[in-house]
């Protein structure tokens, strides 16, 4: 039993990097020490403890990460510093040397960070507690509100994949995940607090169901039924585990979106090869085509590495290529950066900085071009838009179920409700299409 005495009125703040499931999991912290008698500090008030919820996907992910932990160090003197995350499953030696860190906690200790407090008296040096990857077994859940309208619902961890260039696996460990029920009583409880929508998150949710002997498409059904949710949306999955069930199941449901997240990473079947995915760009395009017949307006976001090992110009040429003829709305660009111990590093051909950046902006303006366009063709159209609270001054956004932005004249009103709206033409950044809210 943990004594929870010296956490009253204690303060702290939260820093997260990375991705969606590292948010949704320092949303669980927060509310596991908010329960321990620990307040979110002000703007500008000096916290008692900080903790910082890391990323290392890049090189430029782990560089962000020192910096952020030493800008905390130095706004919240005297604070009791805990580093969480990939970045610190990684390298926890390195982490727990940076001047003002106590203490630095793996995969396996973050659901468990309470215990690994103490006092909150600060250490002379940091102390890095980790398990070994391949050790990592607990399945920590969080279903986590990322504002009043949307949730988060972490449903699977780890991964069993090991492509080329990623070292997640390393970070995470093994693919693993809570049972259908539990997730199902989650979205209850995100009902009951007043969530409108959920988006799944984790590592690769495809593979959910490999501990507990069930399927994502399962688990997808269940959570169709919960009521009080009225829109899921699927955060990333993979190629190969979009079935073509999951599709169907999508285009007819009650309350799951037309609105996929798809990494496709390469549109060149020998640069595919060399990361070691598990589709080639023929699946990849009958997916695509899949969606496309039974949900014609569905959006389709994609991610795209660029500037991998072994990316000729000739193999760039063809992705780019391969990209231009998909039926997509939206890519995620990002430039491939070298990780230690990824067996990429093998791979001689080796493309440049300047080279890196030069495909990336293609893409995204290929990207904007595609998004543009989606857009466009439903100006005009009415739609049910699930509004979220904006700014003071600023307009009002919201989401389709077909993830357009929507922006129209604030009114707090509507904060998470789902009105009409009609659609107007793009705002002045070429961001959201103007809305006309109907009564």
């Amino acid at each position: 039993m943990i004594d929870t005495t010296v956490f009253q009125n204690k303060t702290a703040v939260y820093y997260t990097l990375g991705c969606k499931l590292n948010f949704s999991e320092t949303s669980t912290i927060g509310k596991i020490l908010r329960e321990a008698g620990v307040r979110t500090a002000r703007k500008g008030e000096k916290a008692d403890i900080c903790v910082v919820n890391t990323c290392s996907v890049t090189e430029m992910a782990d560089k962000k990460c020192r910096q952020a932990i030493h800008r905390l160090v130095k706004q919240h003197p005297g604070a009791f510093v805990v580093v969480t995350g990939c970045y610190a499953q990684l390298k926890p030696g390195d982490v727990a040397k940076i001047d003002g860190v106590d203490v630095v906690l793996g995969a396996e200790q973050k659901g468990e960070l309470l215990q690994y407090l103490g006092d909150l008296q600060k250490h002379e040096k940091g102390e890095a507690i980790t398990t070994a990857t391949k050790d990592i077994r607990s399945f920590a859940p969080s279903c986590s509100r990322g504002d009043r309208t949307r949730f988060f619902l972490k449903v699977q961890d780890g991964c069993d994949y090991f492509c080329s260039y990623c070292t997640i696996p390393f970070a995470r460990g093994r693919s693993r995940n809570g049972t259908i029920a539990s997730m199902v009583e989650q979205a209850r409880q995100a009902a009951a607090e007043g969530g409108k929508e959920i988006v799944l998150t984790g590592v690769n949710i495809g593979d959910f169901g490999k501990t507990t002997g069930e399927s994502f498409f399962d688990l997808v059904k269940a959570l169709d039924q919960v009521e009080g949710i009225e829109r899921y949306r699927i955060s990333s999955i993979e190629p190969n585990l979009l079935t073509d069930e999951i599709i169907e199941f999508v285009s007819h449901s009650r309350s799951f979106m037309p609105h996929f997240h798809i990494p496709l990473q390469s549109g060149c079947d020998e640069v595919l090869q060399l990361m070691r995915r598990r589709y080639d760009t023929a699946l990849f395009a009958s997916k695509v085509k899949k969606i496309k017949e039974v949900m014609p307006d569905a959006f389709i976001g994609v991610d795209v590495i660029v500037g991998t090992r072994g990316e000729t110009p000739e193999y760039f040429q063809q992705a780019y290529q391969f990209i231009e003829s998909l039926n997509v709305t939206q890519l995620h660009v990002f430039s491939y950066s070298e990780r230690p111990g990824t067996q990429a590093l093998k791979i001689e051909y080796v493309v440049s900085p300047e080279e890196k950046h030069q495909r990336s902006q293609r893409l995204l303006t290929l990207s904007d071009q595609k998004t543009q366009a989606f857009y466009a063709r439903h100006i005009g159209q009415t739609m049910p838009v699930l509004m979220e609270k904006s700014k003071a001054g600023a307009p009002m956004h919201g989401f389709t179920e077909n993830y357009i932005r929507v922006e129209v004249e604030s009114d707090d009103s509507l904060d998470n409700r789902v009105v009409n709206v009609r659609l107007g033409d793009f705002n002045e950044e070429m961001t959201a299409l103007k809305g006309t809210i109907l009564i």
